[in-house]
């Protein structure tokens, strides 16, 4: 699945089958190679929700236990990871070895793990297992 498909789906509360929300980013735990966090859209105000308390990740929606798995004071693993400095989409993506591949324009991710499998640059695809950092200015990746 791709963050482009996947923000502004519906995230569906199982206990009372309602709309708790929509997605609105990912945060993207490099070393891990994996969506750590959803960052939410309801009623205005951003909320996360941990990767970790999703029932399951649609084509449709996503599904919580309920609107209490959307957690207004995210831990401090998320928190460090969160903003614009550590987005994928956008940035130019450079080797370890400082050659530039390209920039990303979108990135692929398991529905059901969440692990990224892949970064799709302008340029062609980067398996999701050479991702080595991301920070303000580019996101690295192994050479190989």
């Amino acid at each position: 699945m791709r963050f482009s498909a996947a923000v502004g789906r519906q995230v569906v509360g199982a206990d009372a089958a309602d709309t708790v929300g929509q997605v609105a980013g990912f945060v993207v735990d490099p070393v891990g190679r994996r969506v750590l966090a959803v960052q939410v859209k309801k009623s205005g105000s951003g909320t996360t929700l941990p990767w970790s308390n999703i029932s399951a990740f649609g084509d449709d929606a996503v599904i919580v236990r309920g609107a209490d798995a959307i957690g207004d004071e995210p831990d401090a693993a998320i928190v460090a990871l969160t903003g614009k400095d550590h987005g994928l989409v956008g940035k130019r993506v450079l080797t370890a070895a400082g050659n530039q591949l390209g920039t990303v324009s979108d990135v692929d991710f398991d529905p059901a793990s969440g692990a990224i499998t892949s970064l799709r640059l302008d340029t062609g695809d980067v398996a999701g297992v050479r991702l080595f950092g991301v920070g303000s200015y580019a996101v690295v990746v192994d050479a190989h």
